[in-house]
């Protein structure tokens, strides 16, 4: 997963690359492959890295329970003395 990550992010950084490259040519044509990398990276790589990322994460670790607040609590208890 972390090497098709790798491949998709060069793609889209030389198609941007590509697109302000071939800009000055064409300039229709440059903006639709900067356009279609812009896209491609917040709707293809940002969603599959956030999904690679947070594999093997619970969200017991983020949520406040009663738990967590004395806990919270208590190392401020502990810093303030």
């Amino acid at each position: 997963m972390k090497y098709i990550l790798y491949i998709i992010f060069i793609a889209i950084l030389g198609s941007i690359s590509y697109g302000y490259y071939i800009k000055t040519d064409n300039e229709l044509l440059g903006h639709q492959f900067i356009g279609l990398a812009v896209a491609g990276f917040f709707l293809v790589w940002m969603p599959v890295f956030l999904i690679h990322r947070s594999k093997n994460n619970t969200i017991k670790k983020y949520m406040i329970t009663d738990d967590t607040i004395k806990k919270i609590k208590d190392e401020a208890e502990t810093f303030l003395d």
